[in-house]
């Protein structure tokens, strides 16, 4: 059988074809692959001309727009790590992963240059490697240094990498280092995008369209746009999430695919009936969700929208884990999926002992030929691993057919009264009421308990459980009372304006118990 990543490579399809379209703007305007490619070049020499060897890195605090997609890029072909920062980071935060990135150069989309300034700042990082796309204060324009540098193919082309920082939900994001592969970016990209789009059943070079409905700043988000472009596929950039205002692109652009949230999924069947009519939809082959839990009634009702396209994947920045398809996922409801190619996934005891299918127990991951470390903490490395196998701390069982149900993760489970309480079974149950947007679940201190139960919710606007706190958590309590066990259920509930959401559309959990405090 012939390699299917022969001929692909956004480089080489961006020098067969330089006319073809690129990129959508999310202000409309449009790029095509010569002109991204040579955007790309360009900012290669550049970042080169700053002192850039095989291996540095580059900090990026992007927005969603094609200078982005062209600086990750120019790193894929000058053997640098790019490093997407979570836009929803505080400015303390990013000055320490500048600090613990150590880049050749800090790069920011106009509408973060006040974040990168402070941060850069905060970390001491030189004044003459920092740049903007566009004009700011303190600020390399590096749009402007584009002109008069050559745009033609890179010499000593070497394939980069990203090096992506760890939500950082519980404590200081980690830099996930993994080894700089070797050959011509090429055929390293299309190999890559043949295995990573493969798996989803997406085929190259098929007028394909990719649709981008979250932060770029999140590394699975940037890796499945780019990878999208090596597979010959235009993209399709939206600025924010919209529900309404992502049916109007999937119509506009008879979109083939997509990357999702599941709140993102939960948001679009929120919409009114007559608006989720209006639009086509019929496009779509391939809608992809991950990066936290999904409700089984917020899958289901998806599958029946947009039909058996709905494809879900599991796994972490640190190793390759699960994927599965609409027709595996109804039959096997809950479930994440089997190992993607090429990866294994084993369930461990407190002991470090496989257990039997059924039995529940921490998540392993093998990391095979993507091993990795944890920039700069050796003791978090080792930590974490078991031989090859690597766990970000997640809890489940696999069935007699190998497939994975989770339960959450380690960290998150609430002991009350020695019983262990899952917050992502308790918050999948809330998000099946109507009026309930958003939902996280944390245990809180309790004399008696240990810990009680406490759900955090985002209602409609407009709701009654806005009214009364005291009404809202009646009408919660028996809505769930026939969803979840009884001592499942939460002792105090909390009506807020937003959950504190990252970039990726993780839940911020360890700020949740300030939003009760702050409301007590």
């Amino acid at each position: 059988m012939s390699d299917p990543g022969i001929g692909l490579g956004f480089w080489r399809l961006a020098a067969a074809d330089p006319e073809a379209l690129a990129v959508v703007d999310p202000d409309g305007s449009e790029l095509t692959r010569g002109e991204l490619v040579g955007r790309a070049n360009a900012i290669g020499r550049v970042l080169r001309e700053c002192g850039l060897q095989r291996g540095d890195r580059v900090v990026g605090v992007l927005a969603n727009e094609s200078w982005a997609l062209a600086l990750v890029l120019a790193c894929q072909q000058v053997g640098s790590y790019f490093v997407p920062v979570n836009t929803s980071l505080t400015t303390a935060e990013v000055s320490y992963i500048i600090g613990d990135a150590d880049p050749v150069a800090v790069v920011a989309s106009a509408a973060y240059a006040d974040t990168l300034r402070s941060a850069a700042d905060g970390a001491g990082f030189p004044a003459e490697r920092r740049f903007a796309f566009g004009a700011e204060p303190g600020l390399r324009d590096l749009t402007a240094e584009l002109w008069g540098v050559a745009t033609g193919p890179l010499e000593d082309r070497s394939p980069g990498s990203y090096l992506g920082y760890t939500s950082g939900t519980t404590g200081r994001p980690k830099g996930v280092l993994r080894r700089l592969a070797e050959g011509d970016p090429d055929d390293v990209f299309a190999a890559g995008a043949a295995w990573q789009l493969g798996m989803f059943g997406i085929q190259p070079l098929d007028d394909g369209v990719h649709l981008v409905t979250s932060p770029l700043s999140h590394t699975a988000v940037s890796g499945l746009a780019v990878t999208s472009l090596h597979y010959g596929h235009a993209i399709v950039l939206m600025a924010r999430f919209d529900a309404e205002r992502m049916l109007e692109l999937v119509q506009e652009h008879a979109v083939t695919t997509t990357h999702m949230v599941p709140t993102q999924l939960h948001r679009l069947l929120r919409l009114p009936d007559d608006v989720r009519a209006a639009y086509d939809v019929s496009s779509m082959r391939n809608l992809v969700h991950g990066a936290g839990p999904c409700p089984a009634s917020v899958k289901r009702a998806m599958i029946d929208w947009f039909g058996p396209v709905v494809w879900e994947y599991y796994g972490a920045t640190e190793a390759a884990g699960t994927v599965i398809a609409s027709a595996e996922w109804l039959e096997r409801p809950g479930s994440v999926g089997r190992p993607q190619p090429g990866a294994e996934v084993r369930v461990l005891d407190a002991d470090g002992a496989e257990v039997p299918a059924g039995v529940s127990g921490v998540v392993y991951l093998r990391m095979g030929a993507h091993a990795f470390e944890y920039r700069g903490d050796e003791d978090k490395t080792r930590s974490t691993r078991h031989g090859d196998f690597v766990t970000v701390g997640d809890l489940g069982h696999l069935d007699e057919a190998g497939y994975l149900f989770l339960l959450g993760r380690t960290a998150e489970v609430i002991v009350s009264g020695g019983v262990n309480i899952y917050p992502a079974e308790v918050e999948a149950a809330l998000l099946e009421h109507p009026d309930v947007q958003d939902a996280g679940v944390i245990g809180l201190p309790d004399p008696e308990w240990g810990e009680s139960v406490c759900a955090v919710v985002q209602v409609s606007s407009g709701s009654p459980l806005t009214e009364d706190v005291s009404s809202a958590a009646a009408e919660l309590t028996a809505f769930l009372g026939d969803r979840v066990a009884r001592y499942k259920l939460p002792r105090r509930f909390q009506v807020v304006a937003e959950l504190p959401r990252g970039a990726n559309g993780k839940l911020r959990k360890h700020l949740l118990p300030d939003l009760v405090r702050e409301t007590t």
